[in-house]
């Protein structure tokens, strides 16, 4: 871990109010790092024959030692693509010269990418051969409408991107699953439709901070839908050995340091996973855990610098470099998800 006499500067990329803002401004100042916020909309870079740069509202991003990538707002292609280029830029200049070490990013553009869709998200998670829902993702009407039927006249259909349960509904009537699938085709949106999987209602949140898990039920007594945003209530409980492996792994392919996996408690017996979060809230998971997590993310923060430093110092004669534990190395729009 770094020292204490070693402050970290930190930029938060993301609203600079809030609860999950001020929880990260307390637990940066508590451990005497200095932290500042600026909105992803700042962004800007400039090329010439001397290099590269990028700047934000609060400086430039080769100032800081960490970037913590919060909530991303609603923006064009352009817009989007161009953030997270410059975020891209960060971590080719962290990985190809050793003369500049740039900020580490958390989480990665990378895994901010897959960790946006949904689709990309769960054709991961299957890969790995973990189970999910019954999942179809079309482009047209007709096929939605066949995927209603082929799915058993009850699904969820759910925006691509986005999070805290916006843009959700449950559908099992044959006219509003056409007049829903009619309006998405009018936008040029993605249908995203998913079996319903019962009881509904209920579901077990996966915290992910570096090496650590915790685990958080969440349950709703009269919703279908389990977030936090939404009404439901969560409680503190014990993370079994398959989910803490399941949740590394998926954690570890995706290449998320701070995230979270959602699984469903379905009633069959067969938990699926629903969603995995990388920019997850944790809200609800805090007060139900009693945990300082905010905190915990400073200090895995704390740890990845202390780990490169390390790594980058010359070795003494005669002795052999230390090597960062695995937990520790970085792995090569977005919404909150509480």
């Amino acid at each position: 871990m770094v020292p204490p006499s070693a402050s970290l500067r930190f930029l938060v990329l993301g609203p600079d109010q809030g609860w999950h803002a001020d929880q990260l401004a307390s637990a940066a100042t508590a451990a005497e790092h200095r932290l500042r916020f600026a909105p992803y909309e700042s962004l800007s870079a400039s090329l010439d024959g001397h290099g590269h740069q990028v700047r934000c509202a609060a400086g430039s991003l080769s100032d800081f030692d960490v970037v913590l990538t919060r909530t991303m707002p609603v923006g064009s292609l352009e817009q989007i693509t161009f953030r997270l280029a410059t975020l891209h830029a960060l971590q080719n200049v962290s990985s190809e010269n050793d003369s500049f070490a740039g900020p580490i990013v958390l989480n990665p553009p990378r895994a901010l990418e897959t960790a946006i869709d949904k689709y990309a998200t769960l054709a991961t998670v299957s890969r790995l051969g973990y189970d999910v829902p019954a999942t179809a993702v079309v482009q047209s009407r007709s096929e939605a409408m066949e995927a209603f039927k082929r799915l058993g006249g009850d699904v969820v259909v759910k925006p691509i991107f986005g999070g805290e349960g916006r843009g959700v509904m449950r559908v099992q009537d044959p006219q509003l699953a056409w007049f829903t699938f009619a309006t998405l085709e009018r936008l040029d949106a993605v249908a995203y439709v998913q079996q319903f999987i019962p009881p509904g209602g209920i579901d077990t949140r996966l915290l992910v901070i570096g090496s650590q898990v915790w685990a958080v039920r969440r349950r709703s007594s009269d919703d279908w839908r389990t977030n936090v945003s939404q009404g439901a209530v969560s409680e503190g409980v014990e993370v079994t050995a398959a989910q803490r492996q399941m949740a590394l792994r998926i954690a570890a392919e995706i290449g998320i340091q701070i995230g979270s996996v959602d699984v469903l408690d379905a009633s069959d017996g067969r938990p699926r996973v629903l969603e995995v979060n990388g920019v997850p809230g944790w809200k609800g998971a805090q007060q139900a855990l009693g945990i300082d997590l905010a905190a915990r993310m400073i200090a895995h923060a704390e740890a990845l610098v202390a780990a490169r430093r390390e790594s980058s110092d010359p070795p003494q004669t005669g002795h052999r470099r230390p090597t960062a534990p695995s937990s520790q190395v970085v792995s090569p729009p977005v919404h909150p998800h509480e």
